[in-house]
């Protein structure tokens, strides 16, 4: 074995929805990725500012939690269409083909009905920050709904990518849990 591991992508056939859903969360992983690269260089010149010029800082750590934190979160979507979450897939292994289908389709299905719940209160959290508001309690002191947007947008990425996942099964354009027979 040489460590090499392969991406295995959820496929999309010739699905418009699906090469839309594709495309979003390709788009939303690429602004998660340049999110981390902007908090790294932020860090790098906050480091600068403190050690070399020996200047406080004033927004540079909270910028990059909040990069940090929209990263993780809007970086969900494209983790799910590459299927990098940590699965076990013990189970649906050992499963025939038509129940390990079923199985896909409760399983996909209860995690679109858990995501939808947290879309919801995220978004509810992002409107009381916005209509109230909220600023954080810092010197930059940050409108708070603009890092708490992250949240809706996130989720609802997430929860768009994992419908397009279930239609992708539901059509037999993918297969359940990604998995071929054995």
């Amino acid at each position: 074995m040489t460590g090499h591991q392969t991406v295995t992508q959820a496929r999309v056939g010739n699905n418009y929805f699906l090469k839309a859903v594709g495309a979003i969360s390709t788009l939303a992983g690429w602004t998660s990725a340049t999110m981390i690269v902007l908090a790294v260089a932020i860090t790098c010149q906050m480091i600068f500012v403190r050690f070399v010029l020996n200047h406080s800082t004033i927004w540079q750590t909270e910028m990059v939690v909040y990069l940090v934190i929209a990263a993780t979160l809007i970086g969900l979507p494209y983790v799910q269409r590459l299927r990098g979450h940590v699965n076990v897939d013990l189970i649906p292994l050992m499963l025939p083909r038509p129940v390990r289908f079923y199985l896909c389709i409760l399983t996909l299905t209860i995690s679109i009905a858990i995501i939808a719940v947290m879309f919801w209160y995220g978004a509810e959290f992002w409107h009381f920050a916005y209509e109230r508001g909220w600023k954080s309690d810092t010197v930059w002191g940050v409108r708070l709904w603009i890092p708490y947007l992250s949240l809706p947008v996130g989720l609802g990425l997430l929860m768009l990518q994992l419908t397009a996942d279930l239609v992708a099964v539901v059509l037999k354009i993918d297969l359940p849990f990604g998995l071929e027979d054995s």
